[in-house]
């Protein structure tokens, strides 16, 4: 089962790390929050490095 990519809207500090490494999933939104664009691709590698390089830890897989 695939799993989903989840930004915990109320962690986020909208640093952007994860827009900067991964600028095909994440992009940081009106609000400054970090959001999944619409019909992303799946990168996995490049999602767990964004996963690990949050400093808030507001990014998972479930």
């Amino acid at each position: 089962m695939p799993k989903t990519v989840v930004v915990d809207q109320e962690l986020c500090i909208g640093c952007g790390t994860c827009e900067a490494l991964c600028p095909q999933i994440f992009h940081l939104s009106d609000a400054g929050k970090a959001e999944l664009i619409p019909n992303h691709s799946e990168n996995l590698p490049c999602i767990q490095e964004s996963i690990k390089s949050c400093p808030v830890q507001a990014i998972s897989l479930k």
